[in-house]
């Protein structure tokens, strides 16, 4: 009868270690980039535009967002999580940007935590995006659990995140991916709301996002590698000598957040697709779009913010806000879409 009380206790535990290691520890990628620096914008000296007219505007699954913004999932289950939670679903209710929030597996096992995940209420218009990891399909999830976390957030739309090498390092991670294809299938043609196919950091590739969209996922969010290293966060909360090492070992792995961007792009010319994975600033927001992306997603640069303030969160969405909007006007682009297809972004070889 304790068991669901230990494994929630186990949840939450995690969630707390989560956020202090992202905030306290080096836990980015250092060998390997988001592959966005291979790429440079040609600058237009005279753009021909007056810069209030430049609308970065857009709507991503029939969303209306006044910036191609998305504060990625990151954080519930704790006091400071709620706290935190609540910062940024005011900015993005004050800026319309979209919000997702961390794993909602602790609220369906300790049901008492759910209200810190419950944002609607601090951000009635927004894109609302609710999360769980899919491999818990493999472990007695089905259509109630996942119906559950989208009621408890209001959602507009379902993440499915999937983590292997994650789990393979956390301490007593869920490994058992067998038939996780099949299961996403069906929970997608009975779910009500779109789901969002995203990895945690290292990326999905081409071949893997053609069979995610053959299931019926609706979205894709790749979460490349080149920013937070999952594998290094475990590796901080390992309990063994073989955890850390694993950790260590597998710091840098994955597939650059550019290269996802692009060849999935080149195979699915009209799903949905958000650039997250070692997004910092709006250049690289910028350059995420115009590399095929709908809309970017930055975890890091919000949390690292919303742990300070709810004015330290707006400043930073300011800031996102000013810099695309000074990439559309310095390459003569007044619009996103004029942006993505106006050539303006090179490769370097």
């Amino acid at each position: 009868m304790n068991a669901p009380t230990n494994i929630s206790a186990q949840t939450q535990n995690r969630k707390a270690d989560h956020i202090r290691i992202c905030l306290e520890e080096d836990v980015q990628s250092h060998k390997i980039t988001n592959g966005l620096e291979r790429y440079r914008f040609t600058h237009c000296c005279l753009p021909e535009l007056n810069h209030n007219d430049i609308d970065i505007s857009t709507t991503f699954l029939g969303k209306h967002l006044d910036a191609p913004l998305l504060i990625s999932s990151m954080t519930g289950g704790t006091e400071q999580a709620a706290i935190i939670n609540q910062r940024l679903a005011q900015v993005a209710q004050h800026y319309k940007i979209a919000m997702g929030v961390g794993s909602q597996r602790v609220a369906v096992e300790k049901p008492q935590v759910a209200d810190t995940f419950a944002v609607r209420k601090y951000a009635p218009d927004v894109l609302l995006l609710a999360n769980l990891g899919a491999v818990q399909l493999n472990y007695k999830y089905g259509l109630d659990e996942c119906l559950r976390v989208v009621d408890i957030l209001e959602a507009d739309a379902l993440i499915l995140h999937i983590n292997p090498l994650q789990e393979c390092i956390q301490p007593k991670g869920n490994t058992n991916f067998r038939g996780l294809l099949d299961k996403i299938s069906i929970l997608c043609s009975k779910l009500p709301v779109p789901v969002i196919a995203k990895e945690v950091g290292n990326g999905i590739s081409a071949a893997l996002a053609e069979k995610l969209i053959a299931a019926g996922v609706a979205a894709i969010d790749v979460a490349g590698a080149g920013g937070t290293s999952w594998a290094k966060v475990e590796s901080e909360r390992a309990e063994n000598p073989l955890q850390r090492r694993l950790g260590r070992t597998f710091a840098d792995w994955g597939l650059p957040t550019a290269e996802c961007i692009t060849t999935i792009r080149a195979i699915a010319k009209d799903v949905p697709l958000i650039a997250s994975g070692g997004l910092r600033h709006g250049l690289d927001v910028a350059a995420a779009i115009a590399l095929g992306a709908d809309i970017a997603g930055l975890a890091m640069p919000f949390l690292q913010a919303a742990a300070t303030s709810e004015t330290a969160v707006a400043e930073l969405a300011e800031v996102l806000i000013a810099e695309i909007t000074t990439v559309l006007f310095c390459t003569g682009n007044a619009t996103l879409y004029q942006l993505k297809h106006s050539g303006s972004l090179q490769r370097i070889e």
